[in-house]
């Protein structure tokens, strides 16, 4: 049985806190790494490899019309992108 929360089912909600988490959760790590000025220990290869990870989960996402997937992913692609520029910039 799929419990309907003001139209939303269960599953949907589940999607959209599941990219939620997801999406926050290199906060914590922007957050560090441009208070202390410092990525030395962020490797730069695994978030390049992350971004196109995230790129593919996006093209997926608008494949198969799934706006929680697309939308969150999309914030998280950012977030990656603002890492990889602290990257460069602390370098």
């Amino acid at each position: 049985m799929i419990l309907i929360l003001s139209g939303i089912s269960f599953i949907e909600l589940t999607g959209y806190l599941a990219g939620l988490l997801a999406a926050v959760a290199l906060s914590p790590q922007l957050i560090k790494s441009w208070k202390k000025k410092s990525t030395k220990d962020i490797s730069l290869l695994w978030t390049f490899i992350y971004l196109a990870a995230l790129a593919l989960w996006f093209a997926y996402g608008l494949g198969i019309g799934s706006y929680p997937l697309t939308v969150f992913v999309a914030i998280e692609m950012l977030m990656t992108l603002a890492l990889i520029g602290l990257k460069l910039k602390y370098k």
